[in-house]
């Protein structure tokens, strides 16, 4: 099983946020690692519908390209209500709901470890910045203050 600072698992946790954003259904997370010799993680979801479908594909796409993740392949025949994104160590499946029930991934990886995907979704806690002590200001002192200008009488 790989670390939680794997590039994969954070691979995995930008797919899941896009999906997530973009109201994938059903959205399932398989740890695989040690059944597959291909990849370590599946990402398996839901669209409701080929619109929906297509859109969850670009914005997958866009996200991993900000992320400078190489895609192996991505299946774009939106017909079969299937589309598969290869990133290597990170396969989604994005489905249509009858499609993803007459194939059923996770009837074929049951032996994989599911992931939480709401602990998967959770930003990494990052240390709390250290809080400054103010000083308390010393007051300046002021200035005498200079006397008016005498004005000549003529």
């Amino acid at each position: 099983m790989k670390t939680k600072t794997s590039p994969a698992l954070a691979t995995v946790r930008t797919c899941c946020r896009v999906l997530d954003d973009k109201k994938a259904g059903d959205l399932t997370v398989l740890d695989v690692s040690v059944q597959s010799s291909i990849t370590d993680y599946l990402i398996i979801a839901t669209a409701t519908s080929a619109p929906h479908l297509r859109a969850l594909r670009n914005d997958l796409e866009k996200a991993l390209d900000v992320e400078n993740v190489r895609l192996v392949g991505v299946e774009r025949a939106q017909e079969s209500g299937w589309v598969v994104i290869d990133a290597f160590d990170v396969m989604v499946h994005l489905f249509l709901a009858p499609v993803r029930e007459r194939f059923g991934l996770e009837r074929l990886w049951r032996d994989a470890t599911e992931l939480a995907v709401s602990k998967i979704l959770q930003e990494p806690k990052a240390k709390a910045p250290a809080k400054r002590v103010k000083k308390a200001a010393t007051p300046k002192a002021k200035a005498p203050a200079k006397p008016a200008a005498k004005r000549k009488r003529a």
